[in-house]
């Protein structure tokens, strides 16, 4: 069952937004949720779309910027969203993620993730107690090594974490292809809960041996650089989406290029980043509805590269 603008608006709380910022939802029905995918070494499930806060939540202390992301937070967990991904590097972010946070209702229902990226043990766990302390938790969800800096020693520190309780997950992180082999290594001979690298519909190293070394040892996997820094929209600027992908829900460029990756089924969750409440509805919208099989996801590649 599919429901006018004004309906959606008013069952998703977007009244406040303005009627124009809600392209993703004209195709969502009531009952419909957020698709999820299940964590290997849990069995819990986690919706397939998320945010990371690189550059769009380093804010420094701006009070009106704060409100901003506050509405992005509050967006996300109202369409089924709850990963937040962060970390010591990225300035401010993770005070204003447990400013925003700490402010909504839906404070306890995010799954909340960042880093650590410094070097020796002793240094690492303050830098750990202090995202604890800057995003408001006494439990972190998903603590991760930051570009694999020092792994050997803070990966000791993350076991010993869990084992505690300190932290629900362990994981590695890179952005660049040149990383996944040694990542591979890392996941066959440490068995981490999560590993998180990039991935997207023209930057496709990962599908060589990446995702299936992480299958093998249950790893979940959290996609960066989906939208590849921007550059993908700098392609499509001023072309038409293709009439045939609206078969697969998709209703933006943003969604085209999120359902494609979350099309690969060895993918846990994507995490666009964002700091516009229209685009984090428009982001979250690629976790509804049909996804691309595995033809469509050529010809969408395909079509890509035409342009």
């Amino acid at each position: 069952m599919n429901y006018s603008r004004r309906e959606i608006i008013q069952l998703y709380g977007l009244a406040g937004l303005g009627m124009t910022l809600t392209p993703s939802l004209f195709s969502f029905s009531q009952t419909e949720k957020m698709g999820q995918r299940t964590i290997p070494s849990s069995g819990e499930k986690l919706p397939m779309v998320g945010l990371g806060t690189w550059q769009t939540f380093d804010i420094g202390n701006s009070k009106s910027e704060l409100e901003i992301r506050k509405q992005v937070l509050a967006q996300m967990y109202k369409m089924g969203g709850s990963v937040i991904d962060s970390s010591p590097m990225y300035g401010s972010s993770e005070t204003v993620v447990g400013d925003a946070t700490s402010q909504l209702d839906s404070q306890d229902g995010f799954f909340y993730a960042t880093k650590v990226w410094t070097s020796g043990k002793q240094a690492g766990i303050d830098q750990m107690n202090s995202s604890f302390r800057k995003m408001k938790v006494k439990t972190m969800d998903l603590m991760q090594i930051h570009n694999l800096v020092d792994w050997e020693t803070h990966s000791k520190t993350l076991r010993n974490w869990k084992e505690q309780g300190k932290i629900r997950y362990w994981g590695l992180t890179h952005y660049v292809d040149s990383a996944h082999d040694t990542l591979e290594q890392i996941i066959a001979a440490e068995k981490p809960d999560f590993v998180q690298f990039n991935y997207s519909i023209r930057s496709r190293n990962a599908e060589k041996s990446l995702f299936d070394t992480c299958k093998k040892h249950g790893t979940a996997t959290i996609i960066n650089q989906p939208y590849e820094g921007g550059s993908l929209f700098r392609k499509i600027k001023g072309k038409e989406l293709p009439a045939w992908v609206g078969d697969h829900n998709i209703n933006s460029w943003g969604q085209y290029f999120l359902k494609f990756i979350l099309s690969n089924e060895a993918v846990t969750c994507v995490i666009p980043g964002t700091s516009n409440p229209k685009h984090v509805i428009d982001n979250m919208g690629a976790g509804y509805g049909r996804l691309p099989d595995d033809n469509t996801r050529e010809k969408m590649a395909a079509y890509l590269e035409s342009i």
